[in-house]
C-alpha cells in the first residue's frame, strides 16, 4: 500500500472514532466593542452589539449567545469544536429562570486547570430543562471558527482519545527526528539537514502550543508561540529544499531566484507579525502556501533535469502539497468535534517529516556509497601503484613504505638476476618476462609468510625478512636459481647481498650496503669460472 493512501486511512479512522452525536450550539455571534464589557448579565439581544457570523480569524473580543434544550438528566462537557487557538475565554450558563447555574474559563492564556488534557472542555452536571450558554473568547487570532457544543461526558472522553494519541505520536515524531537531524546537522556540517532540523523544531513549538501541550503539561501560555516559531520554520523549509536539491546560483540561477525572493516574500511576513500580531496565524498561513509552492515547483525542475533525490522529494512534497493545502484552508471540520484543524495540520507535517527523513536518508546513502566507491577506487589505484604489472610483486614504492617498519633484528637482501638480459635480446623479451615471472613465483612458494618479496626493478628484487633469518632466505634464493635452470633457463643465476637492520643507522645507509653486497657477489660470480662454486650470497 503506498505511504499516502495509508496515510489517509488513518486520518479516516480518526475521524471516524471522533464522530459523535454531541448537541450543537446553533446561536447568534456578536461583536464586543469598547468600553462595553460583559459583567454577567443573561442575555446579549438588547446591549447594542454588533451581530457577526463568527469569529474572525484575525483575534478579537467575541461574545456568543445560544438556547439549547437537555432532554435527559446527565453528566455533559461544554468544549469548542474545529480549533484548540482560543487565548481566553469565558462560559455562562443560565436555566431557563435566568439563574447562573455554572461559570467556566480557559484557554492557552489563562492559568485555570483543564480538567480534560489538551482540550478546552468543561464539564457540567445539568438536570432536563431549557439553558442559555454565553460564551465570551478574546483571542489576538484564531486558526478556524471556535464554536462551543455540548456532548455527554462518558462518550467525550472515548472521542477525544483518537486525536489526543495523533497529537502525542506526532509531536514524539518531531522530537526523535528533529534531536537526531540537529545532530547530524553538527557533526557532518550540511546546511540540509541544518534547515531540517529548524524546520521540524518550528513545527514542534506550534503544534505544542496549539494543542494546549504547553500549557497542559509545561505550564506555558504564550500564545504568540503558535505564530512567531512557525514563520522562522516557513523560511528555513526554503533554505532546506535549496540544500537538498543543489539549487546554487550557478548551476540554477532560475531557481536560486526564485528561492531567494520566496524568502524574501517569507522575510516581509514575518516584518508584518512582528508589527500586527493580530494577523502573524495569516502569515503563517501565507507562508504555508509560499513554500509548499517553491518546493513543488523546485522538485519538479529538478527531477526533469534528472536528480534522482528531486523525485523521491516530489513524491514527498506532493503528499505534504494535498495535506497541506487542505490544512490551510479549512475553517472548520465539518461533522467533526474532538479532531481540529491543527490535528489535521499537524498530520500534514508529520506526513511530510516522515518522508523526507526518507529522502534524506536515500541521499545519506547514495553520498556513503560514492564515498566507499571512490575509496575503493583509490585503494586499487595505490595497490596499482605499489605492484609490478609484469609479476604482481610489491614494487620498489612499496619497499620504500615497508621499511620504516622492518625491527632492527631484520635484514634486507637484494638479489640480481644473471644474464637476464642474455635472454632479452637472444630470445626476446617475451622470454626474459618468463624468467622473471618464474622466478617471482617460485621465490613466493618458498618464501612464504616468513619473509616478503618485492620487484624493485629490471633484473632486481628485494626480500626483508623481520627476524633476519638470512640462511632461511640464502636458502630459498638458491632453490629457485636451480629450479629456473632446470626449466629451461640454464644460462640464469641469481646473486645476492644481504644487510642487517642493526648494522645501519638509516634506511638509506641500508639500502646502500645491501646494494653494495648484491654487486660485490655479483662480480665474483662473474670472475669466477663456471665450474667453480661461488655462494650466491654476500653478507658481511
Amino acid at each position: 500500500m503506498k505511504p499516502g493512501l495509508l496515510l489517509f486511512l488513518l486520518l479516516f479512522s480518526f475521524a471516524g472514532a471522533c464522530r459523535a452525536e454531541p448537541i450543537d450550539l446553533a446561536g447568534q455571534w456578536y461583536q464586543q466593542g469598547n468600553p462595553w464589557s460583559y459583567s454577567g448579565q443573561p442575555s446579549l439581544r438588547d446591549e447594542g452589539l454588533r451581530k457577526i457570523s463568527g469569529v474572525a480569524l484575525t483575534g478579537g473580543h467575541f461574545l456568543f449567545e445560544a438556547d439549547f434544550v437537555i432532554p435527559k438528566g446527565a453528566h455533559y462537557v461544554l468544549d469548542f469544536k474545529n480549533t484548540s487557538i482560543i487565548g481566553h475565554y469565558r462560559h455562562f450558563v443560565f436555566d431557563e429562570n435566568h439563574r447562573l447555574v455554572a461559570r467556566f474559563e480557559g484557554g492557552i492564556e489563562s492559568h485555570s486547570h483543564n480538567p480534560f488534557f489538551l482540550r478546552h472542555a468543561r464539564q457540567i452536571d445539568l438536570a432536563p430543562g431549557q439553558y442559555r450558554l454565553i460564551s465570551e473568547l478574546s483571542s489576538p487570532f484564531f486558526l478556524a471558527a471556535a464554536e462551543p457544543y455540548l456532548d455527554e461526558l462518558s462518550h467525550y472522553r472515548q472521542a477525544i482519545k483518537a486525536s489526543n494519541v495523533l497529537t502525542l505520536v506526532g509531536l514524539g515524531v518531531f522530537i526523535g527526528l528533529g534531536i537526531y537531524y540537529a545532530a547530524l546537522a553538527a557533526s557532518r556540517r550540511r546546511m540540509a539537514e541544518g534547515m531540517y532540523a529548524l524546520f521540524i523544531l518550528g513545527n514542534l513549538l506550534f503544534n505544542s502550543c496549539a494543542l494546549l501541550v504547553c500549557s497542559d503539561v509545561l505550564g506555558t501560555h504564550m500564545i504568540y508561540l503558535v505564530s512567531v516559531p512557525i514563520l522562522f520554520s516557513n523560511m528555513a523549509y526554503i533554505g532546506f529544499v535549496m540544500a537538498l536539491l543543489d539549487i546554487r546560483r550557478e548551476d540554477h540561477p532560475y531557481l536560486h531566484r526564485a528561492g531567494m525572493a520566496a524568502l524574501i516574500v517569507l522575510g516581509t511576513f514575518l516584518l508584518i507579525a512582528a508589527i500586527l500580531p493580530q494577523w502573524s496565524l495569516e502569515m503563517v498561513r501565507y507562508g504555508v502556501g509560499v513554500f509548499l509552492l517553491y518546493g513543488l515547483t523546485a522538485g519538479i525542475v529538478r527531477a526533469l533535469r534528472g536528480n534522482v533525490s528531486a523525485r523521491f522529494y516530489l513524491v514527498a512534497n506532493g503528499v505534504f502539497f494535498v495535506l497541506g493545502t487542505t490544512a490551510i484552508t479549512l475553517s472548520h471540520v465539518a461533522g467533526l468535534y474532538t479532531l481540529y484543524v491543527e490535528h489535521v495540520g499537524l498530520l500534514a507535517v508529520a506526513v511530510e517529516v516522515i518522508l523526507l527523513a526518507l529522502v534524506l536518508a536515500y541521499q545519506f546513502g547514495q553520498v556513503h556509497q560514492e564515498r566507499e566507491a571512490a575509496l575503493k577506487k583509490l585503494e586499487y589505484s595505490q595497490n596499482l601503484a605499489r605492484t609490478d604489472s609484469l609479476t604482481g610483486l610489491a614494487n620498489r614504492l612499496a619497499l620504500g613504505l615497508d621499511l620504516p617498519a622492518l625491527p632492527r633484528c631484520g635484514s634486507l637482501t637484494f638479489v640480481d638476476l644473471d644474464n637476464l638480459k642474455y635472454y632479452n635480446d637472444q630470445l626476446g623479451h617475451d622470454r626474459g618476462d618468463q624468467l622473471l615471472r618464474m622466478f617471482a613465483q617460485r621465490m613466493v612458494t618458498l618464501l612464504g609468510d616468513k619473509a616478503n618479496l618485492y620487484r624493485v626493478g629490471g633484473d632486481e628484487f628485494a626480500i626483508t625478512s623481520a627476524d633476519g633469518n638470512v640462511s632461511f632466505v640464502e636458502r630459498a634464493v638458491s632453490e629457485a636459481s636451480a629450479y629456473i635452470q632446470a626449466s629451461g633457463f640454464e644460462r640464469a643465476g641469481a646473486s645476492a647481498g644481504t644487510a642487517m637492520a642493526q648494522e645501519c643507522e638509516s634506511l638509506n645507509e641500508l639500502l646502500h650496503l645491501a646494494d653494495t653486497r648484491m654487486y660485490e657477489a655479483k662480480r665474483e660470480r662473474k670472475q669466477t669460472a663456471p665450474t667453480t662454486q661461488v655462494p650466491l650470497f654476500t653478507a658481511s
